[in-house]
Order: C-alpha cells, then sequence, then structure tokens
C-alpha cells in the first residue's frame, strides 16, 4: 500500500517527516509554496488574452503568437526533472529562491521587451526558472505537512492553488491589458515574486536529501530539445501538413532525441530521471495519466479566450470575466477532492473527473458562431473545470506517496513534467486541429468550427484519459 511506503519511509529519514516550515510557521512557508505554484501555473494562460496586443505591437506571426505561449511551456516541462533532482540535491528553500528570482527577472525582461525575439527568449528563461521553482514548491509542501490525511489536504490545497493560477489567467490577463498595457501581464509578477522571495527567506527552513551527489545537465538538455523539436513538428502542421519534410524532420529527430535521451538515463551513474522511478505501477499510471488529462486543460483555457474575442467579439477584460465561474470550478473542485478521496479512493475520483471534464469538453464543442454567454461559455466551461480539478489531487497525491524520500524532489518534478508536457503537446496538436478544420478563412463560423473540433478531439482524449487509469491505476491505495 502507498501510505505504508511513506510510513516506512518517514521512519528511515527523519526529513520526511520534519516540516520544513517549522511549527508555528508550517502554515506560512505552506502559503509561500503554495504562491510560487501559483505564479508559474497563472504564466500559462495569463498572455492567452494578451496574444492580439502583443502581436499588433511587436509585429509577430502567427507562429510566433503561438511560440510566446510555446516557449515557456516547453521549457518548463523540458527542466522539471533537473529542478526536482537540484532540490533534492541542494536544498528545497535554496531552489525555491533560485527558481523563484530567475523567474521574476525573466518577468521584467519580457515585460520590457522591444522586439519579438526578445519576448520569446524571455519566455523561455521564464520557463526555466518555473521549472526550478515548482518541483520545490510541491517538496516543500510534502515535507511540511505530517504524512497522512494532513498531507492530503496541503497537496489538495497546493493544486487549487495552481488550478486556481491557470483558471485566472484570463482574468487577470484581461484586467491587465485593458486598463495599462500587455506588458503588465508580465510586470506583475515583478513585485509579487519580491514579496514571495522575502517571505521565503524568512519562513521556509531548508532541507535536503542527497549530499555530493551530482546534476545530470546532460539528460536535461537532451529531455528539453527532444520535447521542443517534437512539439516544433506539431505545429508545422498548421502551414506545412504532416507529410511535409520541415513536418516530418523535426518529430523524427525529436523522437530519436527523447530515445537517447532514455538510453542516456539507463546507463548513468547518476541520471537525471532514474528509470527504477516507473517500476512504481502507482507512480507511472499517475504520471502517464496527468500527461493525458494535461493535454485537454491547458488548451481548454486558450480556446475558451480566443472563441469569446475572435468570434462573440469580447474584450480582453469581458473574456477574463466571463470565465469566473470556470476558474472556480476548478478551485472548488481541487478542495472538495481530498475528501471525496477518502470515499471514493483516488483512481475512481480521477477517472469520475475524467468522465465529467470529457462532458463539459463535449457540450463545448456544440458551440455556436452567434452564441450565448450561459450556453457556449457558463455552462460547458464549469463542468470541464470542476472536473480537471477533480482529477489534479488524486494523482498528485498518488505519485507524490510512491516516491521513496530521497527521491521527493525528482517525483515532484516529475508530476509537474507530466502535466505540463501534455499541456505544451496537446496546446500544439489541438491548436493543429483546429487550423485543419478553419483552413485560411477567418470568418467567425469557420473560426468556430476549428474550436468546436479542438473540443471534440479533448472529449475522445478525457475518454481515453478515464479507460487509462481504470486499467493502470490500482482502485485502491490507501490504507
Amino acid at each position: 500500500m502507498v501510505s505504508s511506503r511513506v510510513r516506512r519511509a518517514a521512519a528511515v529519514d527523519p526529513s520526511a517527516r520534519e516540516p520544513a516550515g517549522g511549527g508555528k510557521w508550517a502554515w506560512v512557508a505552506l502559503a509561500v509554496a503554495c504562491a510560487g505554484q501559483f505564479l508559474v501555473v497563472l504564466d500559462v494562460s495569463v498572455v492567452n488574452v494578451a496574444l492580439p496586443s502583443m502581436r499588433a505591437d511587436l509585429g509577430l506571426s502567427a507562429l510566433g503568437l503561438q511560440w510566446v505561449l510555446n516557449a515557456y511551456s516547453i521549457a518548463f516541462a523540458g527542466f522539471m526533472l533537473l529542478g526536482g533532482r537540484a532540490a533534492d540535491i541542494f536544498g528545497y528553500k535554496r531552489m525555491f529562491l533560485v527558481g523563484l528570482g530567475l523567474f521574476t527577472a525573466a518577468s521584467l525582461a519580457g515585460g520590457l521587451a522591444q522586439e519579438g525575439w526578445q519576448l520569446l527568449g524571455a519566455r523561455a528563461v521564464q520557463g526555466l526558472g518555473a521549472a526550478v521553482l515548482a518541483p520545490a514548491s510541491l517538496t516543500i509542501v510534502t515535507a511540511t505537512a505530517e504524512p497522512g490525511p494532513a498531507r492530503t489536504r496541503a497537496i489538495g490545497t497546493w493544486s487549487a492553488v495552481g488550478a486556481g493560477g491557470g483558471a485566472a489567467g484570463g482574468l487577470v490577463g484581461g484586467l491587465l491589458t485593458d486598463l495599462l498595457s500587455w506588458r503588465w501581464v508580465l510586470l506583475i509578477n515583478v513585485p509579487v515574486g519580491a514579496v514571495v522571495l522575502v517571505a521565503a527567506v524568512l519562513f521556509v527552513r531548508e532541507s535536503r536529501a542527497h549530499h555530493g551527489r551530482r546534476l545530470d545537465l546532460r539528460g536535461a538538455v537532451l529531455a528539453t530539445a527532444g520535447l521542443a523539436a517534437v512539439a516544433y513538428g506539431i505545429v508545422q502542421t498548421e502551414q506545412a501538413g504532416w507529410t511535409a519534410p520541415e513536418t516530418l524532420l523535426p518529430l523524427f529527430a525529436g523522437a530519436a532525441v527523447l530515445g537517447i535521451f532514455v538510453l542516456v538515463e539507463a546507463r548513468a551513474a547518476q541520471p537525471l530521471m532514474p528509470l527504477k522511478v516507473f517500476r512504481s505501477r502507482v507512480v507511472a499510471g499517475a504520471n502517464a495519466a496527468m500527461v493525458v488529462t494535461g493535454s485537454a486543460s491547458f488548451a481548454m483555457w486558450f480556446f475558451m479566450t480566443v472563441y469569446a474575442q475572435n468570434v462573440l467579439g469580447y474584450t480582453p477584460l469581458a473574456a477574463g470575466v466571463a470565465l469566473i465561474p470556470s476558474s472556480a470550478a476548478i478551485v472548488i473542485g481541487s478542495k472538495l477532492a481530498p475528501r471525496l478521496m477518502h470515499r471514493t479512493g483516488a483512481r475512481d475520483l480521477a477517472v469520475a473527473g475524467a468522465l465529467i471534464s470529457g462532458a463539459g469538453f463535449a457540450w463545448q464543442s456544440t458551440m455556436d458562431a452567434h452564441g450565448s454567454y450561459l450556453a457556449d461559455i457558463l455552462g460547458p466551461g464549469v463542468l470541464m473545470m470542476a472536473g480537471m480539478g477533480l482529477i489534479i489531487t488524486p494523482l498528485a497525491a498518488l505519485a507524490t506517496a510512491g516516491a521513496a524520500p530521497g527521491d521527493a524532489g525528482l517525483v515532484s518534478g516529475l508530476v509537474n513534467t507530466s502535466r505540463t508536457m501534455g499541456g505544451a503537446l496537446g496546446l500544439a496538436v489541438l491548436s493543429t486541429v483546429a487550423a485543419a478544420r478553419t483552413g485560411h478563412s477567418t470568418a467567425p463560423e469557420a473560426l468556430t468550427a476549428g474550436y468546436a473540433m479542438a473540443f471534440r478531439t479533448g472529449a475522445g482524449v478525457l475518454l481515453g484519459s478515464a479507460l487509462l487509469m481504470l486499467l493502470w491505476l490500482p482502485r485502491r491505495t490507501e490504507g
């Protein structure tokens, strides 16, 4: 059983049960960790509503506009394993501070960018900072909270805050873009990051699991390069098609590089990703499910935002306000999940969440070019995001509970990597699906048909995710 494994691990390694935040200040350490997670997930989606303004100001192409999202997501996913292992070796607090500092500095550079390439570079560095910050934040949460119900509740809060970050992106981005400018969707991170940095210095206590180990930089570069090449190849299908050399070359090259990564990790003395981690059925299954569900959830915010603006004529602020109920739904779902897990089991709750969210995607795929708010944004949006909220917490709890204490940072990084990698690839695939259906037309009816096809595909992906979890994950892992 997973929980018995955690108890045995804690008995061997005192740091696994010793609160990282220390006594009465533990709740502050948890709040700091959650704030860091909120920032990194917020920046996946906060730029969505600002994309038209960025394009007009910096002269970005349609492909360049998509890479404003992908540059962040791919660097985030590709280097997160390195960030997780760095937390194990150098300390969770230290790497939290390094990641947050890098993230904040890159946000400043992006907000001040004068050329498109400067913005894309800043977004990639932002993603690198997030890759260091995110696994450290989850490891601080699991190290601060006692094993058992308290830790499940803490992970639920972390999941809810992260989900809220992704959900709040549309509203925050809309407010800042309408009232100030698109630059403030990045510049807002600077004062917030500074406050969180000071709180982390004061209230988070240092802890680490490994001494004398080395980082596997070669593995990190291979993982990131492979993922970037695959994502680039998928994006190319929008303009060149699936059989064109400019599509096939990066796809095959990316697959080859990822294959080399697996071979290197299998032979490395101190690998970035010890393949033994995947011997755990729970860890492997939970991360596979994270990849699949993440591929649909990240794209949902993008398509809902562009549908509201490009088809229904909403302003950036109105689009953000329109998605507030969906934002609330994912937070509520994440907070309810720990209570429901005790009744249903983690696997069954995650399966139910996938089916609920899939039903919302199917409903959204009936959208109309002259749609109404209630039927085409509110109803399906709430259903999609409530289901997603019920998925995230049980999968994160399963994946981290199956980890040895010395691999806590690594497995925390893997959880975030799986979700973000799925999101980056899912956005690329679903954008291509939408573009193939839309063609070269910019008419509202054609755009709606493309977005609807993307949501229809997302519904199928979530149905497949539910089946995967039923077949792979054990029914009961508590006790």
